[in-house]
């Protein structure tokens, strides 16, 4: 009898010291859990809080085609999975993705350009080459000195007479496209003409450097449909200007670049030739352009719909 009661005192003890411990355990247990469902529906609530929808390329009434730009988005899964060590929300573990657009620059019918996506904060400069040689080593000097690339469009007869400049632009690592063979005025030729004009030059230029432009700009600005369509058919699409800096009526530098950089805005393509103006003038555009919060690139980083900071 004695036995009976000592063994069920102890069992009782026993009970009363081992239940509140396992319970201890598993309400630990329980309170990770409930932290870690409370960090994943924070980041999910801040995602969906912040997320930033993409913009499809379009045609415009007025600027014609315009390119489209990502989206961005916070990636739930991996941001909880850098964030769950710590088991506490910390914005600068975010993982972030962009997001394409539906419609893109390639789904349109064939429409000239005139700038980038007006969400992009970047500027191009566009520089027209068919004469104007003793500047454009100062030109190159300007850009290097400021680590800006440009797009060059080279004038296919200009290419021909000077290969080894031609070359040296490129090997300076700009972007070159396609200006015509001989700057004609392409609303006065034919199809057949337009075809000769930017194949011509496409064949001297690859020729010369050892690359095939995939932008075209027509001389002086002057073109319509058709000239829009056979570069289309020549797999190149057709780019206008959003500022000109009218440097060949040979404005002060002063007064061309304050004109120039008061009528910048995202996604803004500076159209430009090597004059004086434009030599004298360069170093302080760009600077201005980039105090005012803009990333300066090539045509073809002003078309892509890479996010940029």
């Amino acid at each position: 009898m004695k036995y009976g009661l000592l063994i069920s005192t102890l069992i009782f003890a026993f009970c009363c010291f081992a239940i509140p411990s396992n319970a201890i355990f598993l309400d630990s247990n329980i309170q990770k859990t409930l932290r870690n469902e409370a960090l994943f529906q924070k980041i999910k609530t801040y995602s969906e809080q912040h997320e930033i929808k993409p913009i499809d390329a379009k045609v415009d009434r007025v600027w014609k085609a315009i390119p489209g730009y990502n989206g961005l988005r916070i990636n739930v899964e991996a941001s909880y999975e850098k964030m769950k060590a710590k088991g506490k929300f910390d914005e600068t573990l975010l993982v972030f993705e962009q997001v394409p657009p539906n419609v893109h620059l390639d789904d349109l019918d064939p429409q000239p350009i005139f700038r980038g996506n007006p969400e992009k904060p970047m500027v191009s400069l566009n520089i027209n080459v068919a004469w104007g040689n003793e500047y454009i080593p100062t030109i190159l000097n300007v850009l290097n000195e400021h680590q800006v690339k440009a797009t060059f469009f080279f004038d296919g007869s200009w290419t021909k007479k000077n290969p080894d400049l031609a070359l040296m632009i490129y090997n300076e690592g700009h972007e070159i496209g396609n200006h015509a063979y001989s700057h004609p005025d392409l609303q006065k030729r034919s199809r057949t003409e337009t075809m000769e004009e930017i194949s011509k030059t496409n064949d001297v230029i690859e020729k010369t450097i050892g690359f095939k432009p995939k932008w075209f700009a027509p001389p002086s600005g002057s073109f319509n449909q058709q000239t829009v369509d056979v570069a289309h058919e020549l797999q190149m699409k057709t780019i206008l200007w959003t500022v000109d800096t009218v440097d060949w009526k040979k404005p002060s530098p002063t007064e061309m670049v304050n004109r120039v950089v008061s009528k910048v805005e995202n996604g803004a393509m500076i159209l430009m030739h090597p004059t004086e103006p434009v030599a004298q003038g360069l170093s302080a555009m760009i600077a201005d352009i980039k105090a005012k919060g803009y990333q300066l690139g090539t045509v073809s980083e002003l078309m892509s719909e890479e996010r940029i900071n």
